[in-house]
């Protein structure tokens, strides 16, 4: 017999072996997709697709509207279109705080993190419940002015209205794409191309970027369709399920899978190496400089190839400056957990945005501040729903040199727990926008914290005489250099006075929809000539600004360079 035949027996041995055990292993799910696959006799199963509207807005970081009323605000993204097919400034829209890109350039603008990924781009974001869990196969933006700030689309597994939430919560992005600009500020219905996922989901975060346009972007309402069922994949495709494919290549490019950057964070394990290769004849200091121009996740990749690399990969140096906001969805205790050892020597930490739906627990949370928080100079805590009294206790006894303090749309922190904040008497700026601070803490902070350089108070509807704490600020923070009171409702020219005789440093004021003030006080020719080195000055919806208000600014604050008095009336 010829030697070819034996041959040619084991490989179709093999050949059967093989079949029989993929055969076992294949869930009855998966046979069942093969057969629909491989037989174009059988129907495929007719799946009716449901259309429905955003039932409840869960989360957002920011609107233009106030915490009381429902003009401008994210709340109007609830239900059906109130404005659409209409276009223009309508106040039954949402609306998001910024556009353009000169709120970067006025004096309380913050240094960007560095190694930002370029996919990430996100400013401001919107999650969305609805009624039903379904597999999405469209969603329906409908933008009614200024259109274009959308950059990405997100599902979520966990459904927010079951008794029972998961043991893991995880993020598929169904559409990403850059800032683009949009010509035209015509309403329109946006609809990208959104990725097939393999569970079904009734959580829709939108994230914007509203830095390409001219002014606020306005959206109506979100139209989300899908099917209760899994669609089955069509006939003309391979046996291989390519979903799972794109879920490989997402979470390689995206990273939302949650544990792809904790695995890679725990890696310890290295295979013995022969050589560095020309690594070893490089400066430490020049591979160094090399690695800082790398993500997070690639310094981890990059650990992971030889000793020598991991040893510069987990160098502290390397994590003096550390974002972790564009890696939101996959952040957990582990992840702090894994990372402690590495951030001994940290200054600015960015945790924005991660933590919810118990990703991040206040323990986790405590733990990873005790061991590398002796060094933090900015901490940047933005919509961090998981922060409690607790959390707040433990930054003021562990950030001993804190000096930037970020807790804007932190509403779950109770009011009293702002107390702790008056014990870090080296701040420089805080940031308290739309957080329950109330005026006995807030009054504690402005006593104690005389080098305040930058505060933001807009939107805190629950401080009650806003001329006291104008006149504390007068008499203790004289170092303020910008000041947000955004929708403060009850200053008056007392407390303007105050504020304009005590902070003369002033260089940016918010006083937008602040409907106490009146022109016929005074007030803005006090602040005109109290002011000089003013920069941005918000006048916003004040009804009362007259051509003598504009001519003691055009007069005295030669240095301004934002004026916004958008809704005011003038004789000429």
């Amino acid at each position: 017999m010829s030697p070819v035949f034996p041959m040619l027996t084991v490989l179709s041995m093999f050949y059967y072996m093989c079949l029989r055990r993929r055969a076992r292993t294949a869930t009855r799910g998966e046979m069942n997709s093969r057969r629909a696959i491989e037989s174009n006799t059988r129907a495929l199963p007719i799946n009716v697709e449901i259309v429905q509207y955003a039932k409840e807005v869960l989360d957002f970081s920011s609107h233009y509207g106030s915490e009381n009323s429902m003009s401008y605000t994210m709340w109007n993204l609830a239900g059906i279109p109130n404005v659409y097919p209409s276009s223009g400034d309508f106040t039954q829209t949402a609306v998001f705080r910024t556009y353009g890109t000169w709120w970067d350039h006025c004096p309380s603008a913050r240094l960007p993190f560095k190694r930002t990924p370029p996919t990430f781009c996100s400013q401001d974001y919107v999650e969305l419940a609805f009624e039903e869990p379904v597999y999405p196969t469209a969603v329906h933006i409908l933008e009614t002015y200024h259109p274009g700030a959308v950059v990405r689309i997100l599902a979520c597994s966990a459904n927010p209205y079951s008794q029972n939430p998961p043991a893991e919560v995880r993020w598929d992005i169904l559409w990403s794409e850059a800032p683009t600009k949009v010509n035209g500020l015509q309403a329109r219905q946006f609809t990208p191309c959104i990725k097939q996922i393999n569970f079904p989901t009734n959580l829709i975060r939108l994230e914007v970027n509203s830095s390409l346009l001219d002014y606020y972007t306005e959206l109506d309402a979100v139209v989300l369709h899908g099917v209760k069922e899994r669609p089955v994949l069509s006939l003309k495709t391979s046996m291989i399920d390519m979903n799972d494919i794109d879920e490989d290549e997402d979470e390689e490019k995206y990273g939302c899978g949650m544990d792809t950057l904790n695995k890679q964070f725990s890696i310890v394990t290295l295979r013995e190496w022969p050589t560095n290769g020309y690594f070893d004849k490089l400066p430490y200091e020049l591979i160094q400089l090399i690695l800082s121009h790398l993500t997070v996740p690639d310094l981890c990749r990059l650990a992971q190839t030889c000793k020598l690399l991991y040893q510069h990969c987990c160098d502290p140096l390397q994590y003096i400056h550390l974002s972790l906001q564009p890696y939101w969805a996959r952040i957990n205790d582990t992840s702090l957990e894994h990372l402690q050892s590495r951030c001994t020597l940290i200054q600015w930490l960015n945790l924005s945005w991660t933590g919810n739906r118990g990703a991040i627990s206040v323990s986790g949370f405590s733990r990873f501040l005790k061991v590398c928080g002796s060094e933090l100079v900015r901490l940047e805590l933005s919509c961090g729903h998981f922060l409690n009294e607790t959390c707040l206790e433990v930054i003021t006894e562990m950030c001993p040199n804190l000096q930037e303090l970020n807790l804007s749309s932190c509403d779950k922190i109770p009011p009293q727990a702002f107390n702790h904040i008056a014990k870090v008497g080296s701040l420089k700026r805080l940031i308290l926008y739309r957080t329950k601070v109330e005026q006995t803490a807030l009054l504690s902070i402005l006593n104690f914290c005389s080098e305040l350089q930058h505060l933001s108070l807009g939107s805190c509807v629950m401080i009650e005489d806003y001329d006291l704490i104008a006149s504390m600020m007068g008499a203790k923070c004289k170092k303020l250099r910008s000041l947000d009171l955004w929708r403060c409702k009850n200053i008056t020219e007392s407390g303007i006075a105050e504020l304009a005789s005590g902070c003369q440093l002033l260089e940016e004021l918010d006083l937008g929809w602040c409907p106490t003030l009146q022109s016929s006080t005074g007030c803005f020719t006090n602040l005109a000539r109290k002011l000089p080195n003013l920069q941005k000055l918000f006048l916003t919806a004040n009804r009362s600004v007259c051509d003598t208000d504009i001519e003691e600014l055009a007069a005295n604050c030669t240095h301004l360079r934002q004026l916004d008095i958008l809704g005011s009336e003038f004789d000429s």
